[in-house]
Formats: C-alpha cells, sequence, structure tokens
C-alpha cells in the first residue's frame, strides 16, 4: 500500500481578527471564519499546483464554530473556495484541539483506501468574536462536563493538575518549576518572533523578561498573573482566529518529489476523558503511546527527529510532550530546557514556529497548521526560522486535557 504524502500547504496568518470597542463592549469581526476557511483552502490547492478541479475530497478541522460564531455544518463552506468543488464530498472532523490532526488521518485514510487521488485539508477556528469567559465556556464543553467543565474546571486548571503531578513526581522545587516553564516559554517567544504569521512577535524572549512581569504594580497586579497555580498567564496558549490546509495524495501519484514530504507514520491515541480515573497525572501515557505507534509505523526512533512541532497549549504540557516523544528522559526535559537545549541548533529543534505559545491556538486549526509548518520546512521553504537540519520532522498535537494524541512523522522524499 502506497503512503500518503503532502503535497501542498498554506497557512493564513494567526491573529486576533477583530476590533473591541471598550465603551461598548461591542466586537466586530474584521476576517471571518468564512474568509479564513476560505483563504487557506485556495492557497493550498494553488501551492500543490492543481485546480480546484483536481480535488476529490474535502476533510474540515473544527473544533467549536457552532458556539463560537453560531455556525454548525461547517464542511459545505469548502464550496465557497471554488465552483469546481461543488458536489464534492466535504466532512467536518471534530476533536477538541486536535481536530486539524484527525481531520487530516481521515484524509489520509481515504487516500490509502484509493478513495480519492487528491484531497484537501483545511482546519480552522474564529475565537475572538465572544468575550473571555463565554470563551472560556466554550473550551470547558471539551473537557468531561460532568465532572470538570460543570464543576468550574478550566482548561489551565486541568493542565495545573498534571503541573503539580509532574511536580511531585520528580520533587522539583517550585522556584525550580517556574524557571522550567519561563524557560520554555520563552524559546517560543524567540522563535516565534521570526515567523511573519505568528500571532505575537514581541512577546518576552528570556526569562529575565518574564520574571519582570511578575512583579506587582503600584495596585498590587502584575502582567504574569496566575491563572491556575503554578500556571501564569505565560504559561498560557493564545486565544487566536486562523486557518491552515493541506493537500495529499498517494505517494505513488507524487510527480514533484522536490515538493512533497510523506505522512511516514501516524499515532492516534486516545486517553479517558475525566481526569480523575487515570492512573496518573505526571506524565503523557496516551501521548507516548501514540509516539510509539508512529515511530514504529515509520521505522525510526526519537533520535532520527530534526525538528518538532509539540502542543504547548501550556508551558507544562510542552514540557511533558519532549519527554512524550523521547528527546528527553521522564523527568529531565526541564532541565534540558534550562540547559539551552531545543534550539535551532539543537539536535532536534522545538516549535520552530513560535507554538501555540507565540504563533498562536485557533484550536481547529492548529494540528493543520503544524503539519503545514513542518511540511514548509522540509521542502526549503521555511517560514519564520529555519531548521539547522529538515529530513524528519514530528508534529504532535494534543485535544482536550492530554485526551486526543495525534504524533505524525513527515519524511522528505
Amino acid at each position: 500500500m502506497s503512503k500518503a504524502s503532502i503535497i501542498g500547504a498554506y497557512n493564513t496568518a494567526f491573529g486576533a481578527f477583530v476590533k473591541k470597542d471598550k465603551a461598548t463592549g461591542l466586537i466586530t469581526d474584521t476576517k471571518t471564519y468564512y474568509d479564513l476557511l476560505v483563504e487557506a483552502g485556495r492557497g493550498a490547492i494553488a501551492d500543490a499546483g492543481l485546480e480546484a478541479k483536481d480535488i476529490d475530497a474535502i476533510y474540515v478541522g473544527s473544533c467549536s464554530p457552532g458556539s463560537f460564531i453560531n455556525q454548525e455544518h461547517v464542511a459545505p463552506l469548502a464550496a465557497e473556495i471554488d465552483p469546481a468543488l461543488r458536489f464534492k464530498p466535504m466532512t467536518r472532523c471534530e476533536c477538541a484541539c486536535a481536530s486539524g490532526s484527525v481531520a487530516l488521518y481521515n484524509a489520509v485514510y481515504a487516500v490509502e483506501a484509493g478513495r480519492a487521488r487528491h484531497v484537501l485539508v483545511i482546519g480552522v477556528e474564529k475565537m475572538n468574536l465572544l468575550p473571555t469567559p463565554q470563551m472560556t465556556h466554550v473550551l470547558a464543553c471539551s473537557s468531561h462536563w460532568p465532572s470538570e467543565g460543570s464543576k468550574g474546571m478550566s482548561f489551565p486548571m486541568l493542565f495545573a493538575e498534571y503541573a503539580k503531578g509532574y511536580q511531585a513526581q520528580y520533587k522539583i522545587p517550585t522556584a525550580e518549576l517556574e524557571q522550567m516553564l519561563w524557560t520554555a516559554g520563552a524559546l517560543c517567544y524567540r522563535n516565534g518572533a521570526e515567523n511573519p504569521l505568528a500571532h505575537v512577535r514581541n512577546g518576552p524572549v528570556s526569562v529575565e523578561e518574564i520574571m519582570k512581569l511578575n512583579e506587582p504594580d503600584a495596585k498590587g497586579k502584575c502582567k504574569n498573573m496566575m491563572i491556575a497555580a503554578p500556571l501564569r498567564l505565560h504559561d498560557c496558549s493564545l486565544v487566536t482566529d486562523g486557518a491552515a490546509a493541506l493537500v495529499i495524495t498517494q505517494t505513488s501519484n507524487v510527480s514533484n518529489r522536490q515538493r512533497a514530504v510523506e505522512i511516514a507514520g501516524i499515532g492516534h491515541s486516545v486517553e479517558r476523558l475525566p481526569e480523575n480515573v487515570r492512573p496518573n497525572m505526571h506524565d503523557l501515557m496516551a501521548g507516548k503511546d501514540a509516539a510509539a505507534k508512529a515511530y514504529r509505523e515509520a521505522g525510526i526512533t526519537a533520535a532520527d527527529v530534526d525538528l518538532a512541532e509539540v502542543h504547548d497549549c501550556f508551558t507544562i504540557n510542552q514540557i511533558m510532550s519532549t519527554e512524550a516523544l523521547g528527546f528527553s528522559a521522564d523527568g529531565r526535559a526541564g532541565y534540558d530546557y534550562l540547559d539551552g537545549r531545543f534550539t535551532r541548533d539543537d539536535r532536534v529543534a522545538i516549535n520552530l514556529s513560535g507554538g501555540l505559545k507565540s504563533k498562536g491556538h485557533p484550536v481547529g486549526a492548529t494540528g493543520v497548521s503544524m503539519h503545514a509548518l513542518i511540511y514548509k520546512q522540509l521542502i526549503g521553504e521555511p517560514i519564520g526560522m529555519a531548521a539547522k537540519k529538515a529530513d524528519i520532522g514530528v508534529a504532535f498535537n494534543v485535544g482536550g486535557s492530554a485526551v486526543t494524541n495525534c504524533v505524525t512523522v513527515l519524511k522528505k522524499l
């Protein structure tokens, strides 16, 4: 069976595409969900050197458009990309923040089964039309509602449980854990400063800059306030609008191998939804399982990977993801970040895009964006900071509180 390859990709700019009137509270849309979806789809088809008529099917990853923009049944919106897409099969996929990767995996299954020759995958989300409390509620609906969301548990709180479990398991002093988290966050801000599509390009690029933001002002407030101990504001990813898209085909169909990247292995592993029934809260057990599956299918080990985009929805998850992918031993990733590892010049570079921390996190688009940006690195057309070596890349996309885990190995042909 021929594997699937990516032959084209596109990433919109990420940001908060709204105007907010502080006096009235009125929020005005400046780049709509519909605009973002169409832009990404058209861009990917053009990047693949195809026409819309060449696309056989479309999969759209989107987390909560019904709540964010009052629009369900979003897959048919892809028909607005080009009239030639009318009557093509279009399907929406939803797995919280991993919706984009799951859309890609469904497209891979269609291609590998021979049901479709060229498939368009789009990830899209518009989050900033809602005030923060409503947006937080929408995201909480991707937790286990009876035991978490309905009890007021937000996602910062849920990942704070992992941070506390990790700290306790490895007996890390609080001050040292904070330094680890801030170091991981600063790395992403530095990388994102070179990404022209990033939501934030002027974030604090050093631990010292982040520490200054922790200092209270005359009113006792600080710019890096505690959200859910030990996680502060700058440990949390951004509320972002954006879209990304890919075109895939069977590797045997590839005509221009210089601009094709093979999807060499995928691992899709799902943890139990409620945190309170999991056996431990100090590592990403399903993430490790997904990585093992993806590496095994691709015939590689962690030592073969040149770059990775990991799901730093919170800085603690960046640290734990680094261990789940095998780049650090259990309990050691934080120390590796403190030692200055995982930069562009390291054996494996992490989040050259800036990650969710700087590039942004439009939840349904994130997985597709990770793959699009690694694809661009592997074909020698990097968006932002270029990898020192780019033959094999890994995307690790997470949905919910480390529930849906998607690990993809991408190889240059």
